[in-house]
């Protein structure tokens, strides 16, 4: 990051055609990359992840999507034209149907019990994330509410499309690298880029180092979400032997 103007104003001069999400995405590094080609994803892909680990990530990313919903809700709300609000009620629907299906589908191979999936203790780093998307809507507006679902949702095109070429034998692993590597989702995120390009470059000073801040807090939390699942299994003593594969296919 040490090489990336601190200032959007300064990155914008040098460049011919500048973005104010290409700007931040270079100064989240190293924590794009890290997260981006974290070991989850490649062992995800791979599909060599142990049901333990994928089994604590679900939990908790279910925990975490019934924020999430909320976050895009109020930026409905704040989204400043009537085709915007419209573009991110198509997606809330996609959040709750086609993934809200997936989740069931997959607690059950994996053995979830309902009590586990409705009401889980939730990790540090989920807890973290869900503070920051409630305080992004709450303190901010439009612009500070896209700064953390654009990368959140970014970061998953990103290392689904780099892993799409794999076919995992277990379902839950197949289809969850195929509901991010599909060209709706990849619409949808070029459109969220498109809003945050535009509200950012717009933005004051001040309130673009507050993006930036939101950003790549947001990035820093993915890593953390990838590690917590390795941790979580560990801490319940759960991590799968080598090979051990116990959910299946459908």
């Amino acid at each position: 990051m040490s090489d990336v103007p601190a200032s959007y104003a300064a990155y914008a001069a040098e460049r011919e055609d500048p973005r104010f999400t290409d700007w931040l995405r270079e100064r989240t590094e190293p924590a794009w990359t890290e997260a981006t080609g974290h070991r989850f994803a490649r062992e995800l892909g791979a599909g060599d992840l142990d049901d333990a680990v994928f089994r604590e990530y679900l939990i908790q990313d279910y925990a975490f999507v019934e924020h999430l919903t909320g976050a895009f809700g109020h930026a409905v709300g704040e989204a400043p034209t009537m085709a915007a609000k419209s573009r991110l009620v198509d997606f809330l629907a996609v959040l709750t149907d086609d993934e809200d299906d997936y989740f069931e589908r997959s607690f059950d191979a994996l053995g979830v019990p309902d009590s586990a999936s409705a009401a889980p203790e939730r990790t540090p780093s989920t807890e973290a994330f869900v503070d920051l998307l409630e305080r992004a809507a709450r303190e901010g507006g439009y612009a500070e509410t896209l700064a953390v679902l654009t990368p959140a949702e970014w970061v998953y095109l990103e290392w689904a499309t780099a892993v799409a070429g794999e076919s995992p034998e277990r379902f839950y692993l197949r289809e969850w690298i195929d509901l991010h590597a599909v060209e709706s989702f990849a619409s949808f995120v070029g459109w969220l880029r498109e809003e945050l390009d535009r509200e950012g470059a717009a933005a004051s000073e001040c309130r673009q180092r507050r993006i930036e801040r939101l950003f790549r807090r947001t990035v820093e939390l993915e890593v953390a979400f990838f590690d917590g699942a390795y941790d979580g299994a560990a801490a319940a003593g759960e991590p799968a032997a080598d090979g051990d594969r116990s959910g299946g296919d459908r």
